[in-house]
C-alpha cells in the first residue's frame, strides 16, 4: 500500500517543479518581449530602424548634427570679390539697413563682415552657424540683382504676368535705397561664359529648398535667390557641377537644420546612409529638399516616432 505522506510529498514536488518551469517560461517570454521592441536595462530604448532595414541602431543624434552643420564651417572655396562694395554703391543694399537688421537681431554685423561689404574680399566663403543667416541676406542681394537670363527669361518672368515684383524674393527685399524693380536683374555681377551660364542652369533646375517646391531656377523666395547668387559665383569661379551640389547641400543643411536634420535621420534609419557620404543631388533634390518632400521624409519619421530637434538658425523666407 503507497504511503500517503510519500505521495503529498511527491504532489508538491511536482507542483513546484511545475511552478518553476513557468516562472523560466515567463522569463523567456519577458526577455523577448525586452529585445523586440529594443529596451534594456539601461532603461534607455533602442531607436529602431526603418522597415527597409534588417538590424537596428542607436542613433547618436549629436554626430549626427555635426555632420549636417560641421563646427568649422563648409569651405565653398569661392571669395566674395568686389560684390560688396558693388551691392552698396548701387542701392541694392543700404547699409544702415542691413546693419540694422543684425543689431536688432542681437548679433551685429563683425568687423570681417563689415569689410566684406564696404571694401570687399578675398578670402574664401566659409558658411557655418553664425554667419549663415549674413550669408542668406548678401547673397539675396547678389541673385536678385545679378543679370542672368533665368531672371530676365526663366520661371520668374514667365509666372509673374509681369509683375515679378510681387514674389517673396522681389517684393520682400526692404534692404534697399532703389525700387527693386529698378534693381531686379539690373548689374553685371557675375557674367558667365556660356558654358557656366549651361552649369549654372543644370544645377539650378534640380536644386530645391524646403520652404517651397520650386528649384532654384525659379527662385521666388529669399533662399532659392540667395542660392541662385551662390552658385552663379561658384560658376564663375571655376566650380564643377558636383561641387556645386556639394556646396548646395550644406548650405541648404545651414539655411534649414531642422528639415536636414530630419532628411539626415531618414537616410541613416532607412538606407543606412550617413548624411556626410550621401549623395548631394539626392538630399537637395525634390524628393527630399522640396516643401513636399521635406513633409513626406517628416511624415516617415513622426509614423516611427524619430523626429529630432535640431538648433534654429538662418531665419524664414524674408528677411
Amino acid at each position: 500500500m503507497e504511503d500517503p505522506q510519500n505521495t503529498q510529498t511527491d504532489s508538491l514536488i511536482n507542483r513546484r517543479i511545475t511552478q518553476a518551469a513557468w516562472v523560466v517560461i515567463g522569463l523567456v517570454a519577458v526577455y523577448v518581449i525586452v529585445m523586440a521592441v529594443g529596451w534594456f536595462p539601461s532603461g534607455k530604448p533602442n531607436v529602431i530602424q526603418g522597415q527597409d532595414m534588417q538590424a537596428s541602431t542607436t542613433l547618436d543624434t549629436t554626430a549626427l548634427y555635426e555632420q549636417i552643420n560641421p563646427k568649422d564651417g563648409y569651405n565653398l572655396s569661392i571669395s566674395y570679390g568686389d560684390l560688396g562694395p558693388q551691392l552698396l554703391a548701387s542701392g541694392v543694399i543700404s547699409y544702415d539697413a542691413f546693419a540694422a537688421i543684425y543689431q536688432n537681431a542681437g548679433s551685429p554685423l563683425s568687423a570681417e563682415q563689415i569689410e566684406i561689404l564696404k571694401n570687399g574680399s578675398d578670402h574664401e566663403i566659409v558658411i557655418n552657424a553664425q554667419n549663415a543667416y549674413y550669408l542668406l541676406n548678401f547673397f539675396w542681394a547678389v541673385g536678385l540683382a545679378n543679370r542672368n537670363v533665368i531672371l530676365t527669361e526663366g520661371p520668374m518672368i514667365q509666372n509673374s504676368d509681369g509683375k515679378f515684383e510681387n514674389f517673396a524674393s522681389t517684393g520682400g527685399w526692404s534692404l534697399a535705397t532703389e525700387p527693386v524693380t529698378d534693381l531686379y536683374a539690373s548689374l553685371d555681377l557675375i557674367p558667365l561664359t556660356e558654358e557656366q551660364q549651361k552649369l549654372v542652369e543644370e544645377v539650378a533646375q534640380e536644386v530645391y529648398r524646403p520652404c517651397c517646391d520650386n528649384p532654384t531656377h525659379f527662385p521666388d523666395c529669399n533662399h532659392g535667390m540667395a542660392m541662385l547668387g551662390i552658385l552663379e559665383l561658384m560658376a564663375s569661379q571655376g566650380a564643377t557641377a558636383d561641387q556645386m551640389f556639394e556646396a548646395a547641400k550644406y548650405v541648404n543643411a545651414y539655411w534649414f537644420p531642422q528639415q536636414t536634420m530630419e532628411a539626415a535621420v531618414y537616410l541613416k534609419t532607412n538606407q543606412g546612409i550617413d548624411f556626410a557620404e550621401a549623395d548631394p543631388r539626392l538630399i537637395v533634390g525634390r524628393s527630399m529638399s522640396s516643401a513636399s518632400g521635406s513633409k513626406r521624409v517628416h511624415a516617415d519619421l513622426q509614423s516611427k516616432g524619430l523626429l529630432q530637434q535640431a538648433p534654429g538658425q538662418g531665419g524664414g523666407c524674408a528677411n
